[in-house]
């Protein structure tokens, strides 16, 4: 354990912050199931519903710093690929 008081700060800093991130990244990682789903059903309305809401989520997310610009145009690429490919 840290015995500085600002190495201490870090510390707790640091452990909100991964908190944070990590609730962010569980929150894409849900919507993009949600969209997977949706396409391995063959629902064209529901995969879209999800779409929107799961490229908000993931835009948010890189606005937040979670992930990189690339990261999520990559994510969103291809979940839209994957929505448009139904029938």
């Amino acid at each position: 354990m840290a015995n500085i008081k600002s190495a201490k700060k870090r510390i707790l800093v640091n452990r909100t912050k991964a908190a944070r991130n990590k609730a962010i990244r569980s929150a894409v990682k849900t919507s993009i199931k949600k969209v997977e789903a949706a396409v391995a059903q063959n629902d064209k309305e529901a995969a879209n519903a999800a779409l929107a809401n799961a490229i908000s989520t993931i835009s948010k997310a890189t606005s937040k710093g979670v992930y990189h610009k690339n990261n999520c145009s990559r994510k969103i690429s291809r979940l839209t690929k994957a929505v448009n490919s139904i029938g």
